[in-house]
C-alpha cells in the first residue's frame, strides 16, 4: 500500500514539475543563445538519465539559468554550437572524474548561511521575475534569472513597465485567478490534504480560462506570445533536425578543453550547492550523496553534448516545486523527463495552449515558500556571523546572477571565518583550582599559522604564578609554527615569566609530549594550608562551575596514580542516597578531594557519626557538610506515612526502613502534616521544603551531640559544620547555616 501511495505522489509531482520545467527549458536555451530544442533535450536527459543514475531522492536536474551567461559566452567564443557541444562532452568527462575522486566532499564546507541565502534568493527572484509573466508582460524569456537581462532590461525595469500599461488583459485575468486559486487551496485543509496537487489544478484551470477568453475575443484573447511555445516537427526530417552533433574536427582545439573544464567546475559547484540547498527542503531530511551526483551529472552532460543539448545541473527551482508537489522519491524526476519527451512528440499543440500566467502563479507561490518571513527572522536571531553572509548572498544573487552572488556570499563567509579564527583561535577559561588559578587554553580543531599572533598574545599575557594548560584534545591539525611557539614558550619563556605550562591531548604526530605540571589531587600540604572557610569557598566555586557548565579539566589517569599513594580529602559530605545528588559532581570535585557518607534522608546514626569522626579527627578533613535536597524520596515518604497514620512497615513491609523514617519524623510538624489533604499543591511543596530544611538542621545538631571530639574540633575552629540544600532542578546548592 505504501509503495502505491509513494508512486502516486511521485507521478503527480512529476507531472507538476513537467509543466513548470517545460517553459524554463525553452527560456534558458533562449537566454543561452542556443536553439530552443537544446533546452528541451537537456530537460529530458536531466530528468531521465541523471534522475536514474543519481541517488538523490530530492534533486531534479535540467538546463540551469546560472549557466546561461557562461554558455552564451562559450558558444560565441568557440564559433559554433557544434564546437561547443564538444566542450560539453569534455565537461561531462571531468565531472565523472571529480565524482570518482570524491570531490563532492567539498559540499560539506559550504556555509549554511550561504545555502539558506541561495534558497531565499531563488525565492525572491522567482517572485520578482514572474510578476511580469503573471500579468501578461512576456517580453523577456522564461528562465532568465540574471538581474541584467539579454534585452538590456533588468528585474525591476520589467516590473516598472507594468505601471505603463505594458500588460495583457487576458493573461492578467488568468494569472490573478490562478494565484488566488493557489493561495485559497493551501488554506482550505480538505483541499490541501487531497491527492491532487493545486499546481496541477491550476494548469487545467489556465487551459480552461484561456479557451474561455479566446471565445470572448478582443483584448482578452490570449495570443501565442503569452503561451508556452514548444517547437513542432512537421515531419521526420524536421524532427531529426532537432538533434545536433559535436564537431569532432575540433578535437585538438585547446579552447574546447579550457571551455570544458570551466563548464565542469561551474556546473559542479552549482550542482553541489543546489544539492545541499534541496536536501534542507526535504521534509524527510535525507542526505544526497554528492560524489554520485557528480558522476550522474557527468554522464548526463556527455549525452547532452552528443545529441545537441546544453549543460545540465541540479536545479533548485525544479527541485523545490517537486518537493512542494509531494514528491517522495527520484521517480518524480524521471517522470518529468519522460513527460517532456512524450509531450514534445505527441501533444505539442496542446502544450502550446497553456498560458504562461498560470505557470508564473505556481512559481510565485513556490518563491514565497522559499523566501518566507520565518527564515528571515531565524537568520536575524542567529547573530551577525550568520545574518550578514545570508543577506549578502541573497542580495548579491538578486542583483547580479546565481554564480556571482554565490561567489560573493562565500567570500563574505570566508572573511567572517578568518576574522573569527584570527580573533579567537582558542577558547580560554580561567579555572580556580585548589592549588591556584589554571589558565585553560582549548585549541580549535584546525590551528593554522594565521592563529599564531592571537595564541602568542594569550600566552604572553598570562599573569606571573599562573598555571597554563594548553589542551589539544580534539585538535586535528596544528601548524608547525604553532608547535614551535608552544615548545619555545614552555621550555624557555615560561620559566622567566614565572608561568608553569602543561600540555594535554597532543597527538604523537605533533611532536610535542603531554605533561601536567600542577597537582591533580588534593595533597597533604594543601589540606593543612587551607582553613575551613577556604574549603567552603572551594565547594561554592565548584557548584558554580557545575551550574555554568565550566567544569575543571582533570586527567583521570594522573588522579588515579596520585590517589593510590594516599588520600587527603578537604571535606566530608553527608548526603542522601538519591541518584540525582552525587556530591563529587555537584561540587565539581575529583578523585580524593572529599569523603562522602550516603544514607537515605541524610539521617544521623552512630555509624554515620563514626565515619565523620574518622574523616575529620583522623584523616584531617576541614569541613562537614550535611547536604539535603529537594524532592527527597525519604522525606516525601515520611510525610506520607505520618499523614496516613501508618508506619513504613505497614505500607512497604520493610522493617528496617522504619528506623530511618522515625529519625526524619522528628523534623515533621505532625499537626500540620495531618492537614496535608487540605493543602494546595503550592502549600504541599512549601511544606516539603520546610521539612527537608529542618531535617538537615536536625542532623547537624545530632552530629554535635553525638561526638564530643567533633564538637571540640568545631568549637576550636579546626573544622566547620554547615548545612545545605541542593535543588535538583536548578543544580544550585544553598548553604543554610554554619556551626
Amino acid at each position: 500500500m505504501k509503495f502505491w501511495t509513494t508512486i502516486r505522489q511521485d507521478l503527480i509531482a512529476g507531472l507538476v514539475v513537467f509543466f513548470v520545467a517545460l517553459p524554463l527549458c525553452l527560456g534558458i536555451a533562449f537566454a543561452s543563445g542556443a536553439p530552443l530544442i537544446s533546452g528541451i533535450i537537456s530537460g529530458i536527459i536531466g530528468g531521465v538519465v541523471v534522475g536514474w543514475l543519481s541517488k538523490s531522492q530530492t534533486s531534479v536536474s535540467g538546463p540551469a539559468a546560472g549557466l546561461s551567461t557562461l554558455v552564451a559566452a562559450q558558444i560565441q567564443e568557440l564559433g559554433s554550437l557544434e564546437t561547443f557541444l564538444l566542450a560539453v562532452i569534455v565537461a561531462g568527462i571531468v565531472q565523472i572524474v571529480l565524482g570518482i575522486v570524491k570531490a563532492g566532499a567539498l559540499s560539506a564546507f559550504f556555509p549554511s548561511a550561504v545555502i539558506k541565502g541561495l534558497l531565499a534568493a531563488i525565492g525572491v527572484i522567482l517572485i520578482l521575475k514572474q510578476i511580469p509573466h503573471l500579468l501578461g508582460h512576456d517580453n523577456d524569456p522564461e528562465g532568465d534569472f540574471a538581474f541584467v537581462q539579454k534585452d538590456h532590461e533588468n528585474t525591476f525595469s520589467e516590473i516598472f513597465k507594468l505601471f505603463r500599461g505594458d500588460f495583457h488583459d487576458g493573461a492578467l485575468i488568468v494569472g490573478l485567478i490562478s494565484l488566488v486559486f493557489l493561495i485559497a487551496w493551501d488554506r482550505i485543509p480538505k483541499l490541501k490534504k487531497s491527492l491532487v496537487p493545486s499546481s496541477l489544478m491550476v494548469v487545467l484551470l489556465g487551459l480552461v480560462l484561456a479557451e474561455i477568453l479566446r471565445t470572448v475575443g478582443g483584448k482578452f484573447a490570449i495570443d501565442q506570445s503569452h503561451l508556452v511555445d514548444v517547437p513542432i516537427a512537421s515531419d521526420w526530417a524536421a524532427f531529426r533536425s532537432f538533434f545536433r552533433t559535436p564537431d569532432w574536427s575540433q578535437i585538438l582545439n585547446s579552447s574546447v578543453y579550457l571551455a570544458g573544464v570551466t563548464i565542469a567546475i561551474v556546473a559542479s559547484l552549482e550542482t553541489l550547492l543546489n544539492l545541499e540547498a534541496v536536501d534542507k527542503l526535504d521534509p524527510m531530511k535525507r542526505r544526497s550523496p554528492p560524489n554520485r551526483e557528480l558522476f550522474a551529472q557527468g554522464v548526463g552532460n556527455i549525452l547532452c553534448g552528443l545529441v545537441g543539448g546544453i549543460p545540465v545541473t541540479s536545479v533548485v527551482v525544479r527541485s523545490s516545486v517537486n518537493l512542494n508537489a509531494g514528491a517522495r522519491t527520484k521517480v518524480s524526476a524521471i517522470v518529468h523527463g519522460v513527460l517532456i519527451a512524450l509531450a514534445v512528440i505527441a501533444i505539442p499543440t496542446l502544450l502550446n495552449r497553456i498560458p504562461l500566467a498560470c505557470l508564473a502563479a505556481i512559481l510565485i507561490v513556490t518563491g514565497f515558500k522559499l523566501a518566507n518571513w520565518k527564515l528571515f527572522s531565524q537568520m536575524l536571531n542567529e547573530g551577525r556571523y550568520q545574518a550578514i553572509p545570508f543577506f549578502v548572498t541573497l542580495l548579491a544573487i538578486v542583483f547580479s546572477d546565481l554564480l556571482i552572488g554565490i561567489g560573493i556570499g562565500l567570500t563574505i563567509s570566508l572573511a567572517f571565518i578568518l576574522y573569527s579564527s584570527l580573533s579567537s583561535p582558542v577558547r580560554r577559561v580561567l579555572e580556580k583550582q585548589t592549588e591556584g588559578n589554571v589558565l585553560h587554553i582549548q585549541l580549535a580543531s584546525q590551528v593554522s599559522f594565521l592563529n599564531r599572533a592571537a595564541l602568542e598574545d594569550v600566552l604572553y599575557n598570562a599573569d606571573e604564578g599562573t598555571h597554563v594548560l594548553i589542551n589539544a584534545t580534539g585538535t586535528e591539525y596544528i601548524d608547525p609554527d604553532i608547535i614551535a611557539l608552544i615548545r619555545d614558550f614552555r621550555d624557555t619563556t615560561a620559566a622567566v615569566r614565572g608561568v608553569t605550562v602543561s600540555t594535554k591531548g597532543f597527538r604523537s604526530k605533533f611532536g610535542l609530549e603531554n605533561q601536567i605540571n600542577y597537582p591533580q589531587i588534593t595533597t597533604q600540604e594543601l589540606q593543612k594550608r587551607l582553613a575551613p572557610s577556604d574549603v567552603l569557598d572551594v565547594l561554592k566555586s565548584g557548584n558554580e562551575r557545575f551550574r555554568s557548565g565550566n567544569r575543571l579539566t582533570r586527567d583521570l589517569g594522573l588522579q588515579l596514580a596520585g590517589a593510590s599513594q594516599g588520600q587527603h580529602p578537604l571535606a566530608v559530605i553527608l548526603s542522601c542516597i538519591d541518584s540525582r545528588s552525587p556530591a563529587e559532581i555537584i561540587f565539581d570535585l575529583g578523585i580524593g578531594d572529599i569523603f562522602t557518607v550516603r544514607i537515605a534522608g541524610n539521617v544521623v546514626r552512630e555509624k554515620v557519626i563514626g565515619s565523620i569522626e574518622y574523616a575529620c579527627a583522623v584523616a584531617g578533613a576541614k569541613l562537614i557538610v550535611v547536604l539535603g535536597h529537594t524532592q527527597c524520596g525519604a522525606v516525601n515518604s515520611t510525610i506520607k506515612f505520618v499523614s496516613e497514620r501508618k508506619s513504613a512497615l505497614e505500607v512497604t513491609g520493610c522493617q528496617n526502613l522504619d528506623i530511618l523514617v522515625r529519625e526524619i519524623q522528628k523534623s515533621v510538624d505532625v499537626p500540620k502534616c495531618l492537614r496535608l489533604n487540605l493543602m494546595t499543591q503550592q502549600e504541599k511543596d512549601a511544606f516539603l521544603v520546610e521539612v527537608t530544611r529542618e531535617n538537615v538542621l536536625n542532623s547537624m545538631r545530632l552530629i554535635q551531640e553525638g561526638s564530643g571530639r567533633l564538637r571540640e574540633l568545631i568549637h576550636s575552629g579546626q573544622i566547620q559544620l554547615v548545612g545545605a540544600i541542593y535543588d535538583i532542578a536548578s543544580g544550585e546548592v544553598q548553604f543554610l547555616e554554619e556551626a
